[in-house]
C-alpha cells in the first residue's frame, strides 16, 4: 500500500517562521545586518514601504546586489519609528517549507503564531516571490482584501517580475528596481567620497553644478577596482571573495540564474546550451551582435538565439543596446546589436582580471559607465550608420519622448580626443544631422570644454562621469532632481 504524501504542517511553517522573524522575541534584527552599511538606494525604498499609500511595494533587482539584506534593515527601521516588532512579518518564500503554501496562507499563520486576529498596522515583507506559482495575483488579492496592512515582494527575475507587475497589479503594486552597487556607491560604501568635491562649471554659457574630483588618478585606480568586483556588496568588504570572485558569483549567481530561476518559463531546455551562449556574449560585453552571427558562432537557430537573450535580460544578465542610424531613426530590421553586461564585475569572475591597456579593456570601462545608466531602468541606443562614404557610430544616445537625441556620449579611456577632434568624427556627423549643441566625451583625466564650428564638445573624466551617473539615479528613485553634467 503507497504511503500518504503529505506537506510540512501549519505548526513546521510556524516555526520556520519564529526562526526568521527574531524580532517578535528580541525586538530587534540580528546584528549580523544591522551592522551592515546601507545602500544609496535604502532611504527612498524605506519611504515607499513606510508612505501610506495603498499598494504594494515590489523590490526588483538581479541576485546578490543587497534586496534580503535591504529588507532585514527596513524591519529594522520600521522598530526604529515605532512600528510594533510583532506587527512586522518576512517570509523568505524561497524556502521548501513554504512551497505549497500561498500568500494569504502565509500571512494568517504569521497572526496566529502571533496570537494577533487583527491583521491593520501589519507589515508583511515576501522575500524571493518568484518562486511562488501565482504570486501576482494573490499580492493584488491581498492589497485589496487588507487596506490597512501593508506589504512589500521582494525578487531577483526582474523583467519577468516587471512584466507580471504590470500585468496583474496595475494600480495595486510599485515597482522599485534596486541595480547592482554603481560607482557612485562604490565610493560611498568604501569611505572615499571625499574625493569628490562640489564645484560649479559653465557649460557654453551655462553654469552648471556638480561634483568635480580633488585626485583624478586615485578615483581612477578605485573605478579600475570597481570594475574589477565592485558590483557586489559582499565582494567589496571579504577579502576572500575578492581574491576568488569566480566562486562567489558563478556558483551564488550565475549557475543559480541559468540552472535554476527561469529557463523553463521561457522554454529553455537545454540549459548547458544557454550556458555556453552568455559566456559567448559576456565575453566580449560591449560589441556589435547580429542574430545570424550569434547563430553562425553557436550553432543555434536564429529563434532560440531570440529566446536566450529574452531570458538573459529578464535574468538581468545582460542588457541589450538597438541600433539607430545618423537621423535617430529606428532601423525596420534589427541588423545589429550591442550586448552589455549588466555588471563588469561579472566578466572578471568567469574569465579572471582583464588589464587597464588590453585591447578589450575599453569595452569593459564602457560596460561599466553603461551599468550606471541600468539603475535608472532607461532606454538607451546607439547609433551607427553607413552610407556610401560616410560610417561612423556614438556609444551612447538618450532619446526624449518624441524619440528625438536629447544627449549623446562618446566613451573613451584615453586622453587622446582631447587633442585628436578626429577621433571624433561620428559625434560630430551625428551632432550635425540632429542639430545637437553639445555632446560629451569622456576621457581618462582630462576635464574641458571646445567649441568647434559652434558646437560644443564637453569631456569629462570616465571615472566622474560614472559617479554622477549612479548619483543621478538614487535622486530619481527619489523622486528629486539635482544638476549634472548629463543632463
Amino acid at each position: 500500500m503507497a504511503a500518504t504524501i503529505q506537506g510540512p504542517s501549519a505548526a513546521q511553517i510556524q516555526d520556520r517562521l519564529r526562526l526568521e522573524n527574531p524580532w517578535w522575541r528580541s525586538g530587534t534584527i540580528d546584528s549580523y545586518y544591522g551592522e551592515m552599511k546601507h545602500r544609496a538606494f535604502f532611504s527612498p525604498f524605506h519611504q515607499l514601504v513606510h508612505s501610506k499609500v495603498r499598494r504594494a511595494v515590489v523590490l526588483m533587482g538581479p541576485r546578490r546586489v543587497g534586496k534580503s539584506v535591504m529588507l532585514q534593515q527596513v524591519v529594522k527601521q520600521l522598530i526604529t519609528v515605532g512600528v510594533p516588532a510583532k506587527k512586522i512579518c518576512l517570509v523568505s518564500v524561497d524556502q521548501p517549507v513554504y512551497a505549497t503554501s500561498r500568500l494569504d496562507d502565509l500571512f494568517r499563520l504569521c497572526r496566529e503564531a502571533l496570537k494577533d486576529e487583527n491583521p491593520a498596522g501589519f507589515h508583511v515583507l515576501f522575500d524571493e516571490i518568484q518562486y511562488l506559482t501565482d504570486w501576482e495575483r494573490d499580492l493584488k488579492v491581498l492589497v485589496d482584501t487588507y487596506p490597512q496592512t501593508r506589504f512589500v515582494a521582494s525578487g531577483s527575475a526582474a523583467a519577468a517580475l516587471k512584466a507580471k507587475s504590470q500585468e496583474s497589479g496595475a494600480g495595486r503594486f510599485t515597482e522599485f528596481f534596486l541595480p547592482p552597487i554603481t560607482f557612485h556607491e562604490y565610493l560611498l560604501l568604501t569611505g572615499n567620497n571625499g574625493l569628490i568635491v562640489p564645484t560649479a562649471r559653465m557649460w557654453g554659457a551655462v553654469q552648471v553644478s556638480f561634483d568635480d574630483t580633488m585626485d583624478i588618478r586615485a578615483l581612477n585606480e578605485l573605478f579600475l577596482q570597481y570594475i574589477a568586483y565592485g558590483g557586489y556588496p559582499e565582494a567589496i568588504f571579504d577579502p576572500d571573495i575578492r581574491a576568488a570572485p569566480e566562486r562567489f558569483i558563478r556558483t551564488d549567481i550565475i549557475d543559480k540564474v541559468l540552472l535554476r530561476d527561469l529557463p523553463s518559463v521561457y522554454g529553455i531546455s537545454d540549459v548547458q546550451e544557454l550556458n555556453r551562449f552568455f559566456s559567448t556574449v559576456a565575453f566580449n560585453t560591449g560589441q556589435e551582435f547580429s542574430y545570424r552571427a550569434l547563430s553562425q558562432t553557436s550553432g543555434s537557430d536564429v529563434q532560440t538565439i531570440r529566446k536566450y537573450l529574452e531570458y538573459l535580460e529578464a535574468a538581468f544578465l545582460v542588457k541589450r543596446l538597438r541600433r539607430i542610424d545618423m537621423n535617430a531613426r529606428h532601423y525596420q530590421r534589427e541588423h545589429g546589436f550591442k550586448v552589455y553586461l549588466t555588471n563588469p564585475s561579472l566578466r572578471t569572475a568567469m574569465f579572471g582580471p582583464l588589464q587597464n591597456g588590453d585591447p578589450a579593456f575599453g569595452s569593459l570601462v564602457e560596460t561599466a559607465v553603461h551599468a550606471q545608466g541600468l539603475a535608472r531602468q532607461q532606454d538607451l541606443y546607439f547609433a551607427n550608420w553607413r552610407t556610401g562614404r560616410d560610417h561612423g557610430e556614438v556609444d551612447l544616445v538618450w532619446l526624449d519622448q518624441r524619440q528625438k537625441p536629447a544627449r549623446m556620449c562618446e566613451v573613451k579611456w584615453s586622453d587622446r580626443p582631447v587633442n585628436n577632434l578626429g577621433m571624433l568624427k561620428g559625434l560630430l556627423s551625428f551632432a550635425a544631422a540632429n542639430k545637437l549643441e553639445w555632446g560629451l566625451v569622456t576621457t581618462k583625466t582630462i576635464l574641458d570644454t571646445t567649441i568647434l564650428n559652434g558646437f560644443e564638445v564637453r569631456f569629462v573624466p570616465t571615472a566622474l562621469f560614472s559617479y554622477h551617473l549612479g548619483l543621478r539615479a538614487v535622486h530619481a528613485a527619489a523622486h528629486t532632481g539635482k544638476p549634472s553634467i548629463a543632463d
